[in-house]
């Protein structure tokens, strides 16, 4: 399973041809208007690690049906309907962040 960190360097060494308002992004990462939304999905990453987050393993996380690797949930391909809430809860921040919780992890809550 990926690590914040190493989430966000996958998407730096992806080649995307990206156009916002009439012009190329050469940077996704860095990008102001895009930023928020990486950190949003980094934070995925880092609520995920069980060591840090323990409470938060069934909701943030799953198991792969087709490695039986525990991956992140946003990686997974729905196999029911509790896939879905619990995809729903994650996404929507409605998962409870036990303290003390990083800023990074705060700031997507807000």
């Amino acid at each position: 399973m990926k690590t914040r960190e190493e989430y966000i360097e996958s998407m730096r060494n992806m080649h995307f041809e990206l156009y916002m308002f009439g012009e190329k992004v050469t940077n996704l990462v860095d990008n102001p208007i895009i930023k928020p939304t990486m950190n949003c999905m980094a934070a995925t990453y880092e609520l995920a690690e069980e060591e840090k987050f323990p409470a938060l393993q069934d909701v943030m996380t799953t198991t792969s049906h087709l490695t039986g690797k525990k991956i992140n949930r946003f990686c997974h391909i729905h196999q029911s309907t509790e896939d879905l809430v619990k995809k729903s809860k994650m996404g929507r921040g409605w998962v409870l962040i036990p303290a003390p919780a990083s800023s990074a992890v705060l700031a997507w809550m807000l």
